[in-house]
């Protein structure tokens, strides 16, 4: 049975020429009006422009990159390596397609409405990129929506997320959080801390909870307690990073060393034992994860884990457009490389 525009208005609540105003854009609509509407379009699955049956199976030129936050280089650089292989043969102008980057902010509501949008614009492809919201309702929600996309022709790739539950069509490309947290605290370890503080990320994601496992069988593994007053949740920013430190050093003044969730973080770390009158490292060591551009530059230059997120980038497109083939099994590791730096050393005494 073919779903009409009155069939959304009904289940929207509103008339139809607001449905049309909403799936034109060309007048303004409340946003809770806007969000019901896009809500019964999802949920009856309404293809819009009439011929449903011809229109179905047939994908635009559009390519969306959905990233957290495109203010933060850890999505910048994959977005800016995706955008650069969406071209090439097949698309009608000029082989050229649209890359569209779709900010969440982080929010599980506006990626869900992101991939609703493109299922409507028959998107060519969609990137989803960085961590996963870990909550059963949305990761359910997430599942049935790429296998919509998947169904209607969407090539669907997660870069740097890990497989989606019940969707063999989205192809991941994930990296080693994990692995690459128990190597950083590992090389502390080695060069005698036992004292270490976590500044790990928003406790709803994927990538925070990995990376703090990755951490914990490190010290596990030496024979050292995790214990929780070492360890702050924050955002992945450098306010975060810093903020966390002055708690971590009201709780545990004794510390030695402090991991944090990812570069921005630590260089945050950084300022707070400075401006605590602490040194780096000779009083306190820090680590980041990422090895974003500014690492490197930090005063001292950061260890870190190295994350390919342009390579990654890179390929996770040309699997996008057709250009390369999928991993076996359709899902494939990406492993960083620690980078031993000048901000981590042993500790005094």
């Amino acid at each position: 049975m073919t779903v009409t525009l009155a069939d959304v208005a009904a289940r929207a609540q509103v008339s139809p020429a607001t449905v049309s105003r909403v799936l034109n854009g060309n007048y303004p609509v409340a946003a809770s009006t806007r969000e019901r509407v896009l809500r019964a379009v999802d949920e009856l699955d309404y293809v819009l422009n009439g011929p449903a049956s011809s229109l179905a199976a047939a994908t635009s030129d559009l390519v969306g990159i959905l990233v957290n936050d495109i203010a933060d280089p850890f999505f910048g650089i994959m977005a800016s390596a995706i955008q650069s292989e969406i071209g090439g043969p097949g698309g009608r102008a000029g082989g050229e397609r649209l890359g569209v980057v779709c900010n969440t902010g982080g929010s599980p509501e506006r990626e869900l409405t992101y991939l609703t949008l493109l299922q409507r614009q028959r998107a060519a492809a969609v990137v989803l990129t960085g961590g996963a919201i870990e909550n059963a309702a949305h990761v359910a929600a997430v599942s049935a929506k790429l296998s919509k996309l998947a169904a209607a022709g969407t090539r669907v790739v997660l870069c740097g997320r890990p497989p989606v539950p019940d969707t063999p069509e989205a192809i991941a490309l994930t990296f080693d959080n994990r692995g690459g947290g128990r190597e950083l605290t590992e090389h502390l370890i080695g060069l005698g801390h036992r004292q270490l503080g976590y500044i790990a990320g928003p406790e709803e994601r994927t990538t925070t909870r990995h990376r703090l496992e990755g951490h914990r069988d490190a010290l596990a593994a030496h024979g050292i307690k995790d214990d929780p007053q070492r360890t702050v949740h924050g955002r992945y920013d450098r306010r975060s990073g810093y903020e966390a430190t002055l708690e971590l050093l009201r709780r545990d003044p004794s510390l030695t060393a402090i991991v944090a969730a990812n570069d921005s973080v630590a260089v945050g770390a950084c300022a707070a034992l400075r401006e605590s009158g602490l040194r780096t490292p000779d009083d306190v060591s820090v680590a980041g994860f990422d090895d974003l551009p500014f690492s490197i530059d930090a005063v001292p230059a950061l260890t870190t884990v190295r994350l390919p997120l342009s390579e990654a980038g890179a390929r996770a497109g040309r699997i996008a457009m057709g250009r390369e083939e999928p991993p076996p099994g359709g899902i494939a590791t990406v492993r960083g490389e620690l980078m031993v730096r000048g901000s981590s050393g042993r500790p005094r005494g």
